[in-house]
């Protein structure tokens, strides 16, 4: 039976307009937004949820998590078993979700069994829009073998986060087999990375050949390629080739500005991960190559965040924490809300992610015919992004497609 439930006296974020407006009503009715505005009635025999003035706003979205990544020891998890793997998973979906997460981004780890067992119920998380392995070529970033180690099981269910992969026809198969899975992007690396054990930083990975092959495999079946990059030439690259989102992009310039706004690409910077790791991640198993890594990335992605922001790129939101780090989820937004006005980094988890994935007027608004995503927090965001990083204390109620999954209003 389909509930009809009346949020009144909301105080209602419009996360386009950046504003919040007192005195809504909002209709759900099963798990659809079914109308919106200051007269709205309730029709008989409507649950009335009364909000007395707190705020209601869309459902959060991640564009990078790793819901597979309980360790910053990435190496270790193609040898653990997948059944251990899933059902850590899904302890820190739950988690996710309890922090305001409606929706998350998973371009690396996540597979079809994962979006499966969320979309069915199974288990309590963000909805997952997931890329399965991503694609690395030998000695990439996703290729996380010890420099004396000649053999990888490339096994579906190994359950690291890539796969490896050279060569025009190599990398055509190897984004096929994701996509026949039915994944939502597919995942590339540009450049060199963190996390890896081998690589270079400043590295760029795939040839122009094999990044244009993947894109077009990726365009067919109306998907698109999601790139992990550091330096302005790994993003530029990518750009060029028809990669539509950057991850990271801490080292890009203004040629890199210039480039995401000729093709309407997108940047999905994950500031909190390089704070972190360089508090903790030696406790949560990130290697000691790793750390030093961390060092060259770490104080230049506020300045690629503030050029690309002053420059109007489509900005989202990722965190692409790791193991125990993942606690620290919300702090991006008190990192970019140290450079950014809150609008605008509201905006990044929101109604510019939902354009990311496709899912424009569907999430990342409360209007009509919208999946009724939706949490209710004390106090005004727009006015102090400290609101969202305390759940504990400010989130009063998390709402995912018109069920309620978080409860603590008090009544």
């Amino acid at each position: 039976m389909t509930e009809t439930v009346l949020f009144d006296r909301a105080s209602l974020l419009d996360p386009v307009a950046g504003t919040v407006t007192p005195g809504r009503r909002v209709l759900v009715r099963g798990e659809e937004v079914a109308a919106v505005g200051p007269d709205v009635e309730a029709p008989d025999g409507a649950r009335v949820v009364d909000l007395a003035g707190r705020t209601l706003m869309p459902g959060l979205i991640d564009c990078h998590v790793h819901v597979n990544a309980h360790t910053a020891d990435l190496g270790v998890l193609a040898d653990q078993s997948p059944a251990y793997v899933a059902v850590k998973a899904a302890i820190e979906l739950r988690e996710m979700l309890h922090r305001g997460f409606t929706t998350v981004r998973d371009p690396g780890g996540a597979d079809f069994g994962i979006h499966d067992a969320v979309a069915e119920g199974l288990i309590d998380g963000p909805r997952v829009h997931y890329g399965g392995k991503a694609l690395s070529q030998t000695g990439g970033h996703a290729d996380l073998r010890p420099p004396g180690r000649g053999i990888r099981d490339p096994h579906q269910c190994c359950p690291d986060i890539g796969v490896v992969c050279d060569g025009v026809d190599g990398v055509r198969k190897a984004a096929r087999e994701q996509l026949r899975t039915g994944a939502h992007h597919v995942k590339i690396m540009l450049s060199g990375g963190v996390a890896s054990p081998t690589d270079r930083v400043d590295s760029t990975q795939f040839s122009i050949e094999e990044i244009r092959a993947i894109v077009e495999e990726a365009e067919a079946v109306n998907r698109y390629v999601a790139g992990h990059a550091y330096t302005a030439r790994a993003i530029n690259r990518g750009l060029a080739a028809g990669v539509r989102s950057i991850e990271h992009g801490n080292l890009l310039d203004e040629s890199s500005v210039d480039l995401f706004l000729e093709h309407d690409a997108f940047l999905v910077p994950t500031l909190v991960t390089y704070r972190r790791m360089a508090v903790e991640g030696a406790a949560y198993g990130l290697p000691e190559g790793s750390l030093r890594k961390n060092t060259l990335v770490l104080d230049a992605g506020l300045r690629a965040l503030e050029l690309a922001h002053r420059a109007g790129v489509n900005l989202c939101y990722g965190s692409d924490l790791l193991g125990g780090m993942r606690r620290h989820q919300l702090e991006e937004f008190r990192i970019r809300g140290a450079v950014l006005p809150a609008a605008d980094v509201i905006r990044s988890a929101t109604v510019t992610a939902a354009k990311l994935l496709g899912e424009e007027g569907r999430i990342g608004r409360i209007v009509p015919g919208a999946l009724a995503d939706m949490l209710v927090v004390d106090g005004d965001p727009l006015e102090d992004l400290g609101v969202l990083t305390d759940p504990e204390a400010r989130l009063k109620l998390v709402v995912q497609g018109g069920k309620v999954k978080v409860d603590r209003l008090e009544r």
